[in-house]
């Protein structure tokens, strides 16, 4: 009976703060990105776009982020070509909610929790840059694998690590009974 309430208790908990994360990040993106007159991104993904043109200079690429005209989207134009969108589902906010809805979920300390949880979205977040810039050179490199890349390898790496967090949380911080 124990097992059963552990079980419910994290189900709770981690749909409890998904959901309460989720509604607020959904408010969040109706009061900040623009659908008319004209099209702009919320600030997280322009941000976003913004710290990947900074990497993507920085390593000798001539990039330009551009403001999609007929979506809410940010082109990347490499070397003058098109190679790339970020929309919003690119900026990991939804990856870092079910991070830290799963994190909460289970018992670990207060601090530990909350360290984990701001070290952890932040290495989801600057590691999400990365794989946008290299998915962007890979494209524009290799434009014949970019189906494979955008859907097969660059998910796997950003869930992957999320995976590999959750993994390190459960086994080495988390105050688990056992």
């Amino acid at each position: 009976m124990q097992s059963n309430k552990s079980v419910i208790y994290f189900l709770i908990k981690f749909f409890g703060t998904y959901a309460l994360l989720f509604v607020l990040y959904a408010w969040y993106l109706q009061k900040n990105q623009i659908k008319e007159p004209f099209f702009a991104c919320a600030p997280i993904t322009q941000n976003v776009a913004n710290e990947t043109q900074k990497l993507l200079n920085l390593v000798g690429y001539n990039v330009l982020m551009q403001q999609h005209t007929k979506e809410v989207s940010i082109n990347v134009i490499v070397n003058n070509k098109p190679v790339a969108r970020i929309i919003e589902g690119c900026n990991a906010i939804s990856i870092i909610i079910l991070y830290i809805s799963f994190i909460i979920a289970f018992k670990g300390s207060f601090k530990s929790t909350i360290l984990f949880i701001i070290g952890g979205s932040l290495l989801i977040y600057y590691f999400n840059i990365v794989r946008i810039a290299v998915i962007s050179i890979a494209i524009y490199e290799y434009p014949v694998y970019e189906r494979t890349l955008h859907e097969v390898v660059f998910p796997l790496l950003i869930y992957g690590l999320t995976f590999l967090l959750w993994f390190i949380w459960v086994k080495k911080i988390a105050s688990l009974k056992k």
